[in-house]
This record gives structure tokens, sequence and C-alpha cells, in this order.
């Protein structure tokens, strides 16, 4: 879906009559359609900036130059910071310095990543004071930048994980990062990986079940994992069975038209992986519905039937899956969260009580599973363009697009590019957490 605003600010005549009048000016996002690749910088400009006493630019160095990019002299593509040596209020001076030098410097649709000590790494309380400050650092100069479709995020990484560096660096560097801005991640050793570590992308021969895939998000996500080579077993109610089969046929991917809330869906899809395939790699809840009212006047189906489908449907599948012995060693599951889980939103008690629920669900579950190598994360969209968004009133449309630092909406593929990254051996380094694509939504900024 394109955006007209984009478009009429690149007319000659029409254009600088809308800027003058106060309209915003997006940039247009460069975005991927292609799978991964062994070099995804080349032909990029990288610069890393440290601090004093930082532990990560060797590696970080050695990521992006296998990665193709070659160090700049001009432009800079990718800017990327090690400030892991920030212990005191004056290291930070040092970050301020880096960033205010080189700043004019940064591309258009260019990408920064800060690298950061973790909080829990110190009982210093300044230590841990100045690791928050550049959170705030981050999350301000995303809002800077965006204008520019420049996305900034932070990535904090103890000394012992810096070994699962290298898919963070590629994803949050590359151009599948078009809309997720403004993050932190924590990267961590506390999942098992294999001896040695696969490469970011070996999704080949990966089984991953996908609900809500005859549509939107779910549409996108199952595309973007066949891209990848994974099986997909594609799930959808069966008023959309016709739908679902023609998705299915286009990705040779396998079509299951089952209602997630039935009582007996968990034990039809556990059968089903058990029989074909003995066991699912990847589980990507997508499936979710919404019946909006004021507390006041929503019912108490409408209360029930979001939280069985939203909530309820996943711990069932879940749970069956993990007490079948189905979901295999080092797996993936990922839990689709919203903006409205993580700031409310009115007349949506019920949706956002479902989706804050899984919030606190993946990094409870991260922590139980975490010994066999399994990561559960969620993923929190903001304004996507979807089918359903085009049905949303202009002006409503038109204030949602715009109310986030890219002054755009996002596409279905920015979300599922997220998805499949964190279903890749690569993210073996971030569980428990929830991250947004939203293009740093304001709401809940």
């Amino acid at each position: 879906m394109s955006d007209t605003l984009i478009k009429i600010n690149r007319w000659p005549v029409v254009g600088p009559i809308v800027r003058a009048i106060g309209l915003p000016n997006p940039t247009e996002l460069q975005r991927s359609a292609a799978p991964y690749v062994a070099h995804p910088f080349e032909s990029k400009s990288f610069m890393l900036a440290t601090t004093e006493g930082c532990y990560a630019s060797v590696p970080l160095s050695s990521v992006l130059q296998v990665a193709g990019a070659r160090e700049a002299t001009d432009s800079i593509d990718i800017f990327v910071m090690d400030a892991t040596g920030c212990r005191k209020v004056a290291d930070l001076r040092d970050v301020y310095s880096a960033f205010h030098q080189h700043i004019s410097r940064i591309a258009r649709n260019g990408r920064v990543l800060l690298i950061a000590p973790p909080l829990a790494a110190t009982a210093d309380p300044v230590a841990a004071a100045v690791a928050r400050g550049l959170e705030g650092f981050i999350r301000s100069l995303a809002k800077e930048l965006g204008r520019r479709g420049v996305t900034a995020n932070l990535a904090s990484v103890p000394p012992q994980a810096l070994a699962r560096i290298d898919g963070v660096v590629r994803f949050f560097c590359g151009p599948q990062c078009a809309y997720v801005s403004g993050q932190v991640v924590h990267v961590t050793d506390a999942a098992s990986v294999p001896g040695t570590l696969p490469s970011t992308a070996a999704l080949a021969a990966k089984v991953a079940l996908v609900t809500g895939a005859a549509r939107g998000i779910g549409l996108a996500t199952a595309e973007r994992l066949a891209q990848e080579g994974a099986k997909v077993v594609a799930v959808d109610i069966p008023a959309s069975a016709e739908e679902l089969k023609s998705v299915a046929r286009r990705l040779g991917a396998i079509p299951l038209a089952l209602d997630i809330a039935a009582s007996e869906t968990a034990a039809i899809l556990g059968e089903f992986i058990r029989e074909n395939f003995g066991g699912v790699d990847i589980v990507v809840h997508n499936a979710g519905i919404t019946r909006d009212r004021t507390l006041a006047k929503m019912e108490a189906r409408q209360w029930d039937q979001v939280l069985d489908i939203n909530l309820s449907a996943i711990t069932a599948i879940d749970k069956l899956l993990q007490d079948e012995s189905l979901l295999r060693e080092h797996g993936r599951v990922v839990c689709m969260s919203s903006i409205s889980g993580i700031a409310g939103n009115f007349g949506q008690t019920n949706y956002a009580t479902s989706k804050a629920a899984l919030i606190g669900y993946v990094a409870a579950q991260a922590q139980v599973h975490a010994r066999r190598g399994i990561t559960f994360n969620a993923v929190a969209p903001g304004f996507i363009e979807t089918p359903m968004t085009q049905k949303v009133p202009f002006l409503t449309r038109e204030i949602g697009r715009r109310l986030n630092s890219l002054s755009q909406g996002g596409k279905p593929r920015d979300v599922a590019e997220l998805v499949t990254f964190l279903c890749t051996p690569g993210a073996c380094g971030i569980s428990g957490q929830t991250i947004r694509v939203c293009g740093q939504g304001l709401m809940g900024a």
C-alpha cells in the first residue's frame, strides 16, 4: 500500500506547498525483498566508535567487515558505537562527542547501533545509572534521526555473550530493520547453543507453525520463513480455508483450517506435527482478534473471546507441544503482542490485557526453557499497513501513520522480518524480550 504523502512531497509544485504548511516529509524507507545473504553490508560504509575501556570493538569490527562493510571515508551507512566502557558519568561525554562529531555524516536510511554494558553486570549504582542513561540517549537520538529514515537501536551485551552478537549486528544494521527503531535488546548467554553456533540464516529443514497465516502479518511471516527455507504449517480459521489453501500452494506450505480457540485444537495440532514431522522448530503465535468496547459497555462474551484466542489458545498449544516433547531443542517461539499491551488503549481493556499478558508469558517461559536452548520472545507491532487498516477512516488512518519517528506506517513485511530474525540461530542471545516494530511510535514511547 502506497503512502500518498510520500508521493506528493516529491512533486515539484505541490511538494513545497505541503512542506510549507507543516505536513511531514517522510523518507521513503529502503527495505529488502530478498532472503538473507552472506554479505549483507556489501557496498555499505561503516564507522566504529569506541569508549575507553570498551570490550566489544574487536568482534564488532570483525562482524562488520566479514558482512562486507568497508570503513567510511565520507558518508556513513552504518554507525556502530562500542560504549561498553561507560562506567562513570564523565564517560557519557565520549558518547556525546562521537555522535556530535559525525552525526551529519550518517546517510539517509542509515543504521545506528549502540552497544552498551548490561545493567545487571555491576552493583555500582553509578555504573547502573550510566548504562540506563544510554537507553534514554538512543531513544532520543532515534527521534532526531527518524526524519531521514535512519533507525537507531541499542544492544546491551556482557563480555560472556560477545560470541552471540553476529546476528544482532546483521539484523539491526541491515535493511530488515527499516521499521524497528528506538529499541533496546539484551543479549545474554542464558539459552544454550549447539557446540558450534550455526549461521544466522539457517532455517532450511526447520518446521515452522504459523497461526493466522492467511492474510496480513501472519501471511507475511509465513512467506518470509518459507523464503529462508522453512517448511511452514499455515493455520487459520475454517472460514478462511480457501484463502489459506491458495497461500499454501504458493509457498509450498501445508494448510490447516482450525479454530485455535477450540478445546480440541491443541491436540489436533500436536498429532499432526508428530505424524508428519516428529516435532516443530518454530512456533509463531500470530492469530488474534479485537472486540473493542469501553469496559462499561463490554459484554462478558467479548472479554472471553479475546482472552480465549489471544492468550488461552497460545498457552494451551505451547503446553501440549512441551508436554509431548514436540518443541525441539533450540526451538523458537514468537508471540504477537501489541503496542496496546505496552501502553494500553481506549476501549481495549480486553485486548491490552491479553497482549500485556504475553509480555509476561515470554519472559517467564524464557527462563524455563533456556537449558534446552529454546527462546521465547514477543513482537509488538505499531501502525502497520494491512487491509484492516485500510478500512479505518482516512483522518484516523493518517494520524496513526504519522505518530512515529519515521512519520509513516509500517508494512507486514517489517514485522515478518523481526519475527524471522528471532527464529534464526543468530538470535540465540535474545530471549524473554518484547521488541516493538512501530517506527518508534509515540504511544508508549
